[in-house]
């Protein structure tokens, strides 16, 4: 069976067509900082309260004796977020050269390091003082700074 040329242009035309509409009708992203702002990261007091939660959660979970108690706080303590110092504002940072700002980075990059290590350092001796039963609970807790486990949507 034959088809006529203008039948094939007409079926190229329409593929066409329907490839372009296909490629207007993508999803529109989320909203830029929409889990940051879920999770509080702009708010203190949001934060805050969002890790007096988690902390009391992990608490209740762990059954601490009374002994355990002054290892709670000092970990507790340890894990607050502490304050970071300013970021050059992007004017500041334009007039930067290329080797200023990767000093920049460095001292903020080493900032995080040390922060890191003081919180490692407080969840070991923590981990020291609790029973073989609550390690696992301890063990079972995400890790990370939002729970450990990324959830991506598509």
């Amino acid at each position: 069976m034959k088809h006529a040329p203008k039948q094939w242009l007409a079926a190229a035309v329409l593929a066409a067509c329907g490839l372009a509409a296909v490629a207007q009708t993508a999803p529109a992203p989320a909203t830029p900082g929409a889990r940051q702002e879920r999770m509080g990261r702009h708010d203190p007091a949001k934060m805050k309260e969002f890790i007096a939660k988690r902390q009391a959660e992990l608490k209740a979970k762990l059954a601490l004796t009374p002994a355990q108690e002054g290892a709670w706080t000092s970990f507790t303590t340890a894990m607050q977020p502490t304050a970071r110092g300013a970021r050059p504002d992007r004017a500041a940072w334009e007039k930067l050269s290329t080797p200023d700002r990767i000093d920049q980075m460095k001292a903020l990059r080493n900032q995080r390091i040390a922060e890191m290590d003081r919180r490692a350092e407080a969840t070991k001796a923590f981990y020291a003082v609790l029973t073989p039963d609550q390690k696992k609970v301890f063990d079972a807790q995400p890790m990370g700074r939002h729970g450990g486990r990324h959830h991506h949507k598509g």
